[in-house]
């Protein structure tokens, strides 16, 4: 049985949705079943190059949305014929899409929907999801928002993914008073929020006022990292970072390659994450495989993903955001507490595996496949 991974939508394996395709075919076991990727042709050696059994057909096509839109809309289904493929996965959802499914269709929602669409949105959301064969939910969080489409328990399979074990590790935090990451020297100690710039949901704002309240009430040399690309939120979070009275101790990265995080990580004081709307959540769960203490927000998907692994806050107070900081920084009176937190992280990581997602997955498709015989 052959079957066909849609590699599109994935900013050529540099978004979230790319590093899950590349995890999840280094990952997936031998079986019948033979996988092949298709996507740009620009990605050819992305996600295969050192995978001998899992092809990848390129597609030669404009580097815009638009055009893959277009591509999806009048030449897919022709081109999963002519590829033979029995069923196809799409990893970004249903974002780019054929107008008619013509063959199993298995979707991986790897965000909320219910927050992202228009009414318009919803209602194709709605048909799309109803035709699936199988859909794949990262979190019981984003399962449960799906019950907005009419998919039922039933419907939908939570399938969480893993975290890369092999960069993101345990390391012993040197007395070093910067660690250098091109093009950055970051002094120590600092506090680190990994996220791109992008709504007023990712709490950015609200961070940089309890960075502040913290600052003025222990008078630390801490600074704030913020490390992400920057986004429709941009500039008020600048402006809140300008007008905070700490903008010399506040670091706003830009764009973080991806490989580089667990250095960043490892060498930080704490994890400090405060998204409200996160329908996954990984970045808490890499900063606790790189050995640092965890306080995140209690919304979305995050109580569930870090358990009682972390420490947790309203996202939107300012002042529980900064005593749960000052809770957790290397200090000899938090010295127990920390350590705690930080243990408690390192047993918890063991859930978020990439081989177990990968066999979970093939076992996924053996039921749907069961059901159409």
């Amino acid at each position: 049985m052959k079957i066909g991974i849609n590699a599109f939508g994935c900013e050529h394996g540099r978004s979230g949705i790319g590093s899950y395709i590349l995890s999840l075919v280094k990952n997936l076991p031998r079986t019948d079943y033979e996988f092949q990727l298709f996507g740009p042709e620009l990605d050819k050696y992305t996600y295969t190059s050192d995978i001998d059994y899992i092809s990848f057909a390129g597609i030669d096509i404009a580097d815009t949305n638009f055009a893959e839109k277009m591509w999806h809309f009048k030449n897919l289904n022709s081109f999963i014929k002519k590829q033979k493929y029995d069923a196809v996965i799409y990893p970004s959802g249903i974002d780019l899409l054929p107008p008619i499914l013509t063959v199993p269709s298995i979707f991986v929602i790897q965000r909320l929907l219910s927050a992202n669409l228009n009414l318009l949105a919803k209602i194709g959301a709605k048909r799309t999801l109803k035709n699936a064969s199988g859909i794949i939910c990262p979190s019981k969080f984003i399962k449960a928002d799906l019950a907005e489409y009419g998919i039922t328990d039933s419907e939908a399979k939570v399938i969480y993914n893993g975290i890369d074990t092999s960069l993101f590790k345990y390391r012993e935090n040197d007395n070093s008073e910067a660690v250098f990451i091109q093009p950055f020297s970051i002094r120590k100690p600092y506090i680190i929020y990994a996220s791109r710039i992008t709504s007023p949901e990712k709490c950015h704002i609200e961070l940089v006022k309890a960075f502040s309240i913290f600052k003025k009430k222990f008078g630390t040399a801490h600074r704030l990292v913020i490390a992400g690309s920057d986004g429709d939120n941009t500039e008020t979070v600048h402006n809140a970072v300008i007008q905070s009275g700490f903008s010399s101790d506040i670091l706003l990265t830009g764009y973080f390659p991806h490989e580089n995080l667990p250095q960043l990580y490892a060498s930080a004081d704490l994890c400090v994450f405060p998204s409200m709307a996160e329908g996954v959540g990984l970045p808490v769960i890499e900063a606790m495989a790189c050995g640092i203490p965890v306080a995140c927000a209690a919304a979305g998907a995050l109580p569930e993903m870090a358990g009682e692994a972390a420490v947790f806050f309203n996202p939107k107070k300012p002042e529980e955001i900064a005593n749960a900081i000052s809770n957790l920084i290397d200090t000899e009176e938090n010295k127990e507490r920390r350590e705690e937190v930080i243990q408690k992280g390192l047993g918890w990581i063991s859930r978020y595996n990439w081989k177990t997602t990968a066999e979970e997955t093939v076992k996924y498709l053996d039921s749907i496949f069961k059901k159409k015989v």
